[in-house]
């Protein structure tokens, strides 16, 4: 009777996971930020695209494709040549996501490493194309049209592949060795020039206070000979009185002199 009763309990457990196998097999789910495309082994790729959440599918014939369509971030460097020539190495940042509604068709044209086969080529094929408009030196100067027209550009290509541009940046931009060695020459002798164009104003100046203070001279040697012709030498023994009063001015102020009564030596007792 409990051989028969663990016999029943056996079948009843056995067939319980079996039950909860094929469920389980038959459930999938879609997290948050993603979406779901559904294969089926006899009609292909459907056209549905299946939301979050828990989601039921026939096992063995269907089975879900899980794509991210949260935006993320992907560098692209690039190496290209200028209007005029010049070597320019850029980086490109590219925030993207792929059209939902579009994901069948992604799937099916393109495959899961959509952006591994996209972009790459499209932000090389677009870089190429804007960067061929600008000279060099615009392209440090215009940065930010250029990164516009690269914006423009990419987006609008990249919406034939069914995906979304959220931000398009240029995060890097460097010339050739040549180039860089060119600016910073040009730099210098900028500089130079510059020096030079101070040292010759100084001179001009120089020159102008030169002629400026010649010419004062000469009017107070006129006033000062035509001051004499009238007054005599009465200004000349003015003058004389003036600095001998300033002379004994700057004498009393200073402590190294030595007063010695007249007629008489003070030093050593020196005789007379």
């Amino acid at each position: 009777m409990a051989a028969k009763v663990f016999e029943s309990i056996g079948k009843f457990g056995l067939g319980l996971a079996v039950a909860g196998g094929i469920v389980n097999s038959a459930l999938y789910n879609v997290d948050a930020g993603h979406r779901a495309v559904i294969f089926d082994r006899f009609r292909g790729v459907q056209d549905t695209v299946v939301g979050e959440g828990t989601h039921f599918l026939i096992p063995w014939v269907q089975k879900p494709i899980i794509f991210d369509c949260r935006s993320r971030p992907r560098n692209v460097p690039v190496i290209t040549g200028s209007k005029d020539l010049q070597n320019v190495n850029i980086t490109l940042r590219i925030l993207f996501r792929p059209v939902t509604a579009q994901l069948p068709r992604i799937f099916t044209s393109i495959g899961e490493d959509y952006d591994e086969r996209v972009l790459p080529s499209i932000t090389t094929e677009i870089l190429k194309s804007v960067v061929a408009r600008f000279d060099a030196g615009e392209l440090i100067t215009q940065r930010e049209l250029v990164s516009r027209q690269v914006s423009e550009d990419l987006t609008e290509r990249a919406a034939t592949f069914g995906l979304i541009l959220d931000d398009v940046s240029l995060t890097h931009l460097t010339f050739g060795k040549e180039f860089t060695e060119a600016v910073e020459m040009k730099q210098v002798a900028q500089q130079e020039a510059e020096r030079a164009r101070f040292i010759v104003e100084k001179a001009e100046q120089q020159k102008k206070a030169a002629v400026i203070s010649a010419e004062g001279d000469s009017k107070a040697a006129e006033l000062i000979a035509n001051s004499l012709a009238t007054a005599g030498d009465g200004l000349i023994e003015l003058r004389k009185l003036e600095a001998a009063e300033d002379i004994a001015y700057q004498l009393s102020r200073s402590r190294n002199i030595t007063y010695l009564p007249s007629g008489q030596s003070v030093l050593l007792q020196l005789p007379q």
